[in-house]
């Protein structure tokens, strides 16, 4: 069965500083193992490393049994690839090989026998590697993914599919596939409930070895029996393996974080003690020369344990520190009358008062977003009335992150040209978020969950009183997403969002189903069955 070893893996940034430290763990065997850590403990780099886009600076990564990789962003609104583009970059090597060969010799042939025989050739070598079974599979990807063949889907353009269709596309294709290893980079991002349901049995039953990237607190919850959690340290970023699954995680972890405290408290005790001998034997050797030999075997002996070191201290917790502003508004936040999204909804009533948590639940395409959107002050097709009380204001948190606004901008411009925050306000600002790090960095830089955290620090600095957040959590690290959770129970005003997450739905108390038919309607608990 394939396998994933890392043993004694170092990376330093462009800049010198040391990300990865000394990484050492094994996935095998069929494990079902889940990679965390905070936004920009290293996992991304971590990921380029194992797949070879990056070279480590010391150590080795040994893969057995082939390794098929979903990357975080499947697709790409820039190229016009097709269906069979992305099965064919989830595909092995060899196939890749004889498809591009295919291709070329099509383009290339004419009337001539010689370009003839090229594609007859590529042809044949297209069979033997086994092109023609793997279309067969494909197919059948195509058929659960889409609702439709490969034949029919094939020169379709992948960035007319939803996310969530390239997810499952993909992740169809790497399950069936030859592969015995494979490196899942934030496979449950854009899946609606359904799908994640239909992911995590997935991932639970295929026998291949699975290293997976999330942040879904629920998917950890049901499908990792190990967890590798890469933790911030001064010195570089290390690695810790707890063989529970997520259940025990937490637990584990403060008990490791508080012997590591122990062990590291005792020995600065030993420390000192061994100082104060020291000065006390150098004291009384001063007076004393049968004192002597015992001042230098202790200074010797202080030496050897100031060389052998301190034990690893704890490592550093990421303290995002959520505090957003809001303020009374009148009993009726939004009221909906007959309210109908074009193309969407059937028409619905539905009333929001002050201090409301409602979460808005359906499937992808029901038109959640566009309500959101709508409510946030776009122009958004409908009929019907809606309407926002007395001293009401909106603040929105975009689930694409698109603001084209604050393309080319860093973070201290755009908090200045929308905040007027000084050089020294908006890094003490940013420093409750962890951004002030990369305070200088352009907005199309930063990772998901530095664009997330920084839409929650615009929405902190704006003040609204009715937040609308489309899945606020998708890109957020647990620390962050636990940070916002708090925000937002501290925070005085109204919150609607659109989540998939069904942990963080927990903290919610009213649920707006968008039904896939059209029918809007409240319901007493979460709904997932849509």
């Amino acid at each position: 069965m394939g396998h994933i070893d890392i043993s004694g893996v170092e990376y330093f940034l462009s800049d010198g500083r040391k990300l990865l430290d000394q990484i050492t763990f094994r996935v095998g065997d069929g494990a079902k193992t889940a990679l965390v850590g905070p936004n920009g403990s290293g996992k991304t780099t971590l990921t380029r490393l194992i797949t070879g886009e990056i070279t480590p600076h010391s150590g080795k990564i040994a893969i057995s049994g082939g390794l098929g990789i979903m990357r975080q962003f499947v697709g790409s609104l820039r190229d016009q690839s097709n269906v069979r583009d992305l099965l064919l970059s989830v595909a092995p090597p060899k196939i890749r090989e004889a498809a591009q060969k295919l291709k070329d010799t099509e383009a290339a042939m004419d009337d001539s026998e010689k370009s003839q025989m090229n594609f007859s050739h590529a042809l044949t070598e297209w069979g033997d590697v086994g092109g023609y079974e793997i279309e067969v599979m494909w197919d059948i990807c195509c058929t659960n993914a889409l609702g439709q063949s490969f034949e029919e889907v094939e020169h379709r353009i992948v960035n007319t599919l939803s996310g969530g269709e390239q997810k499952k596309l993909v992740i169809q294709a790497l399950l069936r596939g030859p592969d015995e290893v494979l490196l899942l980079d934030e496979p449950d991002n854009y899946l609606d409930v359904p799908s994640k349901e239909w992911l995590e049995e997935a991932i639970r039953e295929t026998p291949k070895t699975v290293l997976f990237i999330t942040h879904d607190r629920e998917l950890l919850n049901r499908t990792a029996n190990r967890i590798v959690a890469l933790e911030l340290n001064a010195s570089g970023n290390s690695a810790w393996v707890h063989g529970g699954g997520f259940s025990t995680w937490h637990e584990a972890r403060e008990a490791r974080h508080e012997r590591m405290e122990e062990l590291l408290l005792r020995w600065e005790q030993e420390h000192a003690r061994l100082k104060e001998l020291v000065r006390t034997l150098g004291i009384q050797a001063g007076s004393s020369p049968d004192m002597a030999s015992k001042y230098h075997a202790m200074q010797t002996r202080l030496r050897k344990y100031e060389e052998a070191g301190p034990p690893v201290a704890p490592p550093r917790e990421q303290n995002v520190k959520v505090q957003l502003k809001g303020g009374r508004t009148g009993e009726r936040v939004v009221t909906c009358e007959k309210l109908q999204l074009e193309g969407l909804t059937d028409p619905f009533d539905f009333e929001i008062f002050f201090g409301d948590r409602v979460a808005i639940l359906g499937k992808n395409g029901t038109g959640k977003s566009h309500f959101l959107r709508l409510l946030s002050g776009e122009n958004v097709k409908h009929s019907g009335n809606f309407k926002l009380g007395a001293r009401v204001e909106p603040g929105f948190f975009a689930q694409t992150h698109a603001h084209p606004e604050f393309e080319g901008k860093t973070i201290l411009e755009l908090l200045w040209e929308n905040h007027s925050l000084q050089l020294g306000p908006a890094k003490s600002v940013l420093r409750r978020y962890e951004l002030d790090e990369c305070a200088d960095q352009k907005f199309t830089s930063l990772s998901g969950g530095q664009q997330a955290r920084l839409q929650v620090l615009l929405l902190q600095l704006q003040g609204s009183t009715l937040l609308l957040l489309d899945e606020p959590t998708d890109n957020l690290d647990m620390a962050s997403a636990e940070a916002l959770e708090n925000g937002l129970t501290d925070y005085v005003g109204t919150v609607i969002t659109v989540t998939h997450d069904r942990w963080f739905t927990r903290e919610f108390t009213r649920y707006l189903i968008f039904g896939e038919d059209g029918k809007v309607y409240e319901s007493p608990k979460p709904v997932w069955s849509y």
